[in-house]
């Protein structure tokens, strides 16, 4: 199993329309005077497998995933993200701090930093630098990011770069929604490797079910064979 795994979170950002009539906007100004600046969300997932870039840190089992998120109104967030892994010596828990800056409207944007840790094993824990873009147009979510983790003990004294794009759609009239994703890693965590998804979620009584096929072009002592994941997460 690798070293180090690379694992973005997110913030998430609402964004709200502010209605033509007054008596409406001031019952919104009111809410979100009670509410203050901050917002906190979070969430559970149980995922069949949990694969990341393609290949599984679980070694193709079940894992747990909590998340917990505090966004301020100006953009910044911080918060923290968990699963288990596969069992190794002193190594079966991943938990992912991470902050940021996320905006934008037409395009939005996120920059932030993520700083993984492996209880019981810190020599395996390192930093990662992230950028996001996304765009919605019609009933298409379209997104790119790029990943960069400086060489540091946690990478093997190596440093390691990945690029990928995803894709949305919406199905009219339908819980649906189909995604597919493709990315690109090369250093200290894959060498000229490729990962790609095509998946399916439907909401379902406010939880997220989920199905992918996921693949990629290096097979990472059989982790990264293609295989099917299946999901169900929870989020508030």
């Amino acid at each position: 199993m690798r070293k180090s795994i690379f694992k973005l979170a997110a913030a998430c950002v609402v964004v709200g329309s502010m209605s033509a009539a007054a008596p409406a906007f001031a019952q919104d100004e009111a809410a979100e005077e009670a509410e203050g600046p901050f917002t906190v969300s979070g969430g559970i997932a149980v995922v069949s497998d949990y694969r990341f870039r393609g290949v599984s840190l679980s070694d193709k089992d079940f894992a747990v995933q909590p998340t917990l998120t505090v966004s301020h109104e100006s953009g910044f967030y911080v918060g923290v993200w968990g699963s288990n892994i596969a069992e190794n010596p002193g190594e079966d828990i991943e938990v992912d701090l991470y902050a940021g800056f996320a905006g934008g409207d037409t395009v939005t944007y996120d920059l932030g930093v993520t700083y993984y840790m492996y209880p019981g094993v810190s020599a395996f824990n390192y930093a990662e630098f992230i950028g996001k873009l996304g765009t919605t147009v019609g009933p298409v979510t379209l997104g790119g990011m790029v990943a960069y983790a400086p060489s540091q003990d946690g990478t093997g004294n190596t440093d390691n770069f990945y690029l990928g794009t995803n894709a949305s759609i919406g199905i009219p009239n339908t819980p649906l929604s189909l995604s597919g994703s493709i990315g690109y890693e090369d250093g200290a965590f894959g060498d000229d490797k490729i990962d790609w998804s095509l998946g399916v979620t439907a909401e379902v009584k406010g939880f997220t079910l989920g199905a992918s096929y996921v693949d990629t072009n290096r097979f990472v002592g059989g982790l990264g064979k293609a295989g099917a994941v299946f999901s169900i997460s929870y989020g508030f």
